[in-house]
């Protein structure tokens, strides 16, 4: 395990286990929300998206975590494994709700300069609670799909259903394993 793609819905836990398994590696880790959300909440356009994880994943080791299509391409050909956080979604949103709201009470600065807003709160198109609501399922299925997908044979999916095994994953032995699609599930 020395490129690996974390995956799951927003307030999973991503960010945090990302970290974890790059200090743990002594990789780099790439967060997809701050190279895709420029100042002001604006959208990086696609191909300039594209080539910044283009360059960050031709690296020998990293970690990079988010769900962008317009970019899973790129992560998923060069990575060994995608660990995909499947919490269950009563613990997701606890978890969501509480980060977003800490985050505005506090004015805490995502990236370039952007914080959460309680207007997006109450925006149905801008609301991260709505979208992690609606998107759980959908997203879910996808992950499901791409695990047995034989095009996706190269990685390793290891698929984390609680907690106790995000908590862990980051006490593996350090070092690669053999490469097979096995969609573990850790309890």
């Amino acid at each position: 395990m020395r490129r690996v793609s974390v995956v799951g819905i927003s307030g999973s836990g991503k960010s945090t286990l990302a970290t974890a398994i790059a200090g743990r590696l002594g990789v780099p880790w790439l967060e997809l929300d701050s190279v895709f959300h420029m100042r002001d909440w604006t959208p990086r356009p696609i191909p300039e998206f594209r080539a910044e994880v283009d360059r960050f994943t031709s690296g020998e080791g990293w970690v990079v975590d988010g769900n962008y299509s317009a970019v899973r391409d790129l992560v998923w050909e060069r990575a060994d494994t995608v660990i995909w956080i499947d919490l269950p979604r009563h613990l997701v949103m606890r978890r969501l709700l509480s980060r977003t709201l800490r985050r505005m009470a506090t004015g805490a600065e995502l990236w370039n300069g952007n914080k959460e807003s309680f207007r997006f709160l109450l925006d149905k198109d801008e609301s991260i609670i709505r979208y992690a609501w609606t998107a759980y399922g959908p997203l879910r299925d996808r992950f499901e799909r791409a695990a047995a997908d034989p095009a996706n044979a190269h990685l390793t999916f290891v698929r984390l259903t609680s907690r106790a095994a995000v908590d862990r994953l980051t006490e593996l032995p350090r070092g690669g394993r053999d490469g097979t699609n096995d969609d573990r599930r850790l309890r």
